[in-house]
């Protein structure tokens, strides 16, 4: 995996609402892996909105496929402005849509594009943004006596506690940044008398928020 550079997603979902001149542009954002998994929530959009006036939709997939929809509005307006904005903040495995009522007065291609742009924007800052990067698992098999103690620990080596077993002794599953573990390891031999040695375990993708 040390082959996989890091790279920006939503790190979540995120919507938001511009009006414009009595237009009503409703951005939402949503992080996705598939096309299917986009077309599902497509299909639940223009369902949802079936009286809206257009629903465009932009999006960019991590293995480079990339799509966009002007869905009725005047061509590179709408769709294209929306995929941009993803484009210029390098963010992936991302889907935008943009949903229009229209106010009844004509916006012209420029307020547009604006109008789109700042939308998916919006949405975009809604949801914030993760960096998917690699990350180990680490298994702690820790002693009820010395659980605080180790959790408290976590933080100074940006370790994410997945999940917890209960059981003669609690099995803490952790991800942290794969450069953290040495030190982490060494630290809670050397807090816990070695009662605890952390195991690693697998890396994977992980997803860590940057921003709100």
């Amino acid at each position: 995996m040390g082959g996989i550079k890091p790279y920006r997603v939503p790190a979540g979902e995120g919507e938001d609402v511009l009006i414009e001149k009595k237009s009503r542009f409703i951005g939402h954002v949503y992080k996705v892996e598939t096309v299917e998994e986009i077309n599902e929530i497509l299909a639940a959009q223009r369902k949802k909105y079936w009286d809206a006036s257009h629903v465009v939709y932009a999006y960019i997939l991590k293995n480079g496929v990339m799509r966009f929809s002007d869905d009725g509005e005047p061509q590179g307006t709408s769709g294209m402005p929306t995929l941009d904005v993803f484009r210029k903040e390098e963010i992936y495995d991302v889907l935008c849509t943009v949903v229009r009522y229209f106010g009844g007065t004509l916006l012209g291609a420029g307020g547009l594009v604006r109008a789109y742009s700042k939308t998916a924007k919006m949405a975009l800052d809604a949801a914030g943004i993760a960096v998917m990067q690699p990350h180990l698992e680490v298994l702690v098999d820790c002693p009820y006596n010395l659980l605080e103690i180790v959790r408290k620990r976590f933080e100074n080596f940006e370790a994410v506690e997945e999940s917890a077993e209960f059981g003669a002794t609690v099995l803490l599953t952790v991800y942290m940044p794969t450069g953290q573990f040495e030190g982490f390891s060494a630290d809670i031999i050397d807090i816990t008398n070695g009662q605890v040695e952390p195991m690693a375990g697998e890396e994977k993708l992980f997803a860590r928020r940057i921003s709100e």
